[in-house]
């Protein structure tokens, strides 16, 4: 159990968003603070009943959780939980707020992982003391050049060799290396690495995600937030909400086998993923969603910015291909660019622990959810430093080309508490992505037919 008592107010940090918004006063049985067990904090976790807490003092969020500029979800994932150390590295915010009606109350940690929760805190300081929160102008300036000289190359070959199927199977690589590298640059300014002020860093993610790749800032940070917030948590992280085409982890497929669901047959799942997973995710799951949610949430400056890569692509390659080949072009380099990047997204997370809500410590949480990929120029490149995915979840507004100089500190803090740090080979980890999926269907399986 957790004791409190009575402590000073402070200034709080980009939680309670933007306008000096406050939140509602929660009246305590001791006066105008109160004092809170984790089990009474606990019992506030149902939507328009919401508790957090944040450097040990407890938040009443019910009603502000609906102007938080990350989305609902996000704090809604947190109510009732010590939500400290996930919103200093994982809500993306950077807004003073000094809030005069709170409760303060000062916790006495019990458990095990105290000690590592305030190592973590303490590495966090020193990274970035050693600047590894600094971020290198000239990287993302040379990486948004040599995308825009991929599409600039692709375009000069159609128009200086015509359409020919070997010249238009060139261009399609090139236009899917540019699409995917975009990818990795959208990501980047989604998560604030880049610009020293969020208002650049959000100005600039609708223009690459938007007219360089056709899509929507605010759909993409909807769902990767609450990725990073809870990554692999069922009914919190969308990315492993499969639609029920797979089952994933050790825990969904037995649940779906003995309530005896089958809306496919699980056990052959690991085979019919290359026929459903890669090629369609892309071009036919987001690119309904994306439009779908512009639509349904009026999200029309992101509209308009996706409308504009359409007139781009279409006025540069319907005059050599006409408008059908030009459409049969779009949707085939997509579909390589989906193949990409179900491969490179899904080879740290899918082979990973997954599982409903645990409530672990924000270090132990993501290690459990995540692995690395060697470095080498090529994985580096080809994943977008995403082959860093433990250092990028623990710091995700840490600019990608520090995470080498971040990974042998959190090494050695996974290895002083017994955490397991997890690197693999490329391709070791894509072959990881078809085992786990079999050995799920294998769960699967055997508890549909026998429990």
């Amino acid at each position: 159990m957790f004791h409190g008592v009575r402590a000073a107010q402070t200034p709080l940090v980009a939680l309670m968003g933007g306008g000096g918004q406050q939140t509602d006063r929660i009246t305590g049985t001791n006066g105008r603070f109160g004092t809170y067990t984790w089990e009474e904090v606990q019992k506030h976790t149902k939507s328009g009943d919401q508790w957090i807490v944040v450097e040990r003092k407890v938040y009443n969020v019910s009603q502000w959780v609906k102007r938080h500029p990350g989305g609902l979800r996000i704090i809604g994932h947190y109510a009732g939980e010590d939500a400290t150390v996930k919103h200093s590295t994982s809500i993306h915010l950077h807004v003073n707020v000094t809030v005069e009606d709170c409760i303060c109350c000062h916790f006495t940690f019990v458990f095990s992982q105290a000690a590592l929760v305030e190592d973590f805190r303490a590495l966090r300081e020193h990274l970035e003391a050693e600047g590894c929160f600094k971020n290198q102008p000239l990287f993302f300036l040379l990486h948004l050049g040599h995308i825009l000289l991929l599409e600039a190359i692709a375009l000069m070959l159609v128009w200086c060799f015509g359409t020919g199927w070997i010249n238009t199977a060139i261009v399609a690589v090139l236009m899917a290396t540019a699409q995917s590298q975009a990818g990795w640059l959208q990501h980047d300014f989604g998560h604030l690495s880049v610009c020293k002020t969020s208002r650049w860093n959000h100005l600039v993610h609708k223009f690459v995600i938007g007219h360089l790749k056709g899509a929507s800032a605010g759909w993409w940070n909807h769902r990767h937030f609450q990725h990073h917030a809870k990554p692999n948590v069922f009914k919190k992280d969308p990315d492993v909400n499969m639609l029920n085409a797979f089952v994933v982890g050790k825990v969904q497929p037995v649940e779906y086998g003995v309530k005896k669901i089958k809306h496919l047959p699980y056990n052959h799942q690991h085979k019919y993923f290359f026929f459903v997973g890669p090629p369609l995710l892309i071009p036919v799951y987001f690119q309904f969603q994306i439009f779908h949610n512009m639509i349904l949430h009026g999200l029309w400056v992101d509209l308009a910015w996706c409308i504009s890569y359409y007139v781009r692509y279409f006025l540069c390659y319907t005059q050599f291909y006409g408008v059908f080949w030009a459409v049969i072009l779009f949707n085939f380099v997509r579909f390589m660019e989906s193949h990409w990047f179900v491969w490179v997204t899904q080879m740290s997370h899918i082979p990973m622990n997954i599982d409903y809500e645990k409530h672990q410590d924000w270090l132990s949480m993501q290690l459990v959810a995540t692995c690395n990929i060697e470095q080498s120029p090529f994985n580096d490149w080809f994943s977008g430093h995403l082959n860093f995915q433990i250092e990028h979840h623990l710091f995700p507004t840490m600019p990608r080309h520090n995470y080498w100089r971040a990974a042998p500190h959190v090494r050695a803090l996974c290895d002083k508490y017994g955490v397991k740090y997890q690197e693999k080979t490329l391709y070791g980890a894509f072959a990881d992505i078809i085992r786990s999926l079999e050995k799920s269907g294998e769960l699967w399986l055997d508890a549909y037919l026998n429990k």
